[in-house]
């Protein structure tokens, strides 16, 4: 009423709610634009987890619902897939792909498989790195031993050509 009160025909006054829906809406489609941008460049970092980067996701598709478009199930499954550090997750994305359809599946099903996958990829990489420091522990000297070659010393035999032993 402020905005329009000191017009005095309904024509002005519609034509003044038309202009400002006009400028509400052209500033509408730039925040989805650069949404759909920012959708469209998001890549999981291999510092980030599945719950981080699902996040990330999830509020980029619930801005653009606010905005008046929704993002479709499908599209986020496959931006979600593709998005991911192929050196780490290329066997479970290559499995997903071939056996669940991609269309149907929901996106919080791919999370579910996976979180899974990651949990057992983080215990198998823990088991290996808790052997990798059982077995340098093993190789260590150990109560002031040294690793010395047969060869440290001033007494050594070695052949050279034709068989024949030398002293050092």
């Amino acid at each position: 009423i402020l905005q329009v009160g000191d017009l005095n025909t309904a024509k002005k006054v519609w034509d003044a709610i038309k202009a400002r829906h006009m400028g509400a809406e052209r500033v509408r489609e730039a925040r989805l634009q650069t949404l759909m941008a920012e959708f469209d460049r998001l890549k999981m970092k291999d510092s980030e987890t599945i719950d981080d980067f699902a996040g990330k996701l999830s509020e980029i598709s619930s801005k653009s619902a606010a905005l008046g478009v929704e993002i479709e199930e499908p599209k986020m499954v496959r931006k979600f897939l593709k998005s991911l550090p192929r050196k780490k997750y290329i066997q479970i994305v290559a499995a997903l792909e071939q056996l669940l359809d991609l269309n149907k599946t929901n996106f919080e099903d791919i999370i579910g498989h996976l979180k899974a996958y990651e949990e057992r990829v983080a215990e198998e990489e823990e088991t290996e790195d808790n052997h990798g420091k059982l077995m340098y522990a093993n190789s260590a000297p150990q109560n002031g031993q040294t690793n010395r070659s047969p060869y440290n010393g001033a007494n050594y035999r070695r052949r050279g050509r034709g068989g024949r032993v030398y002293r050092g």
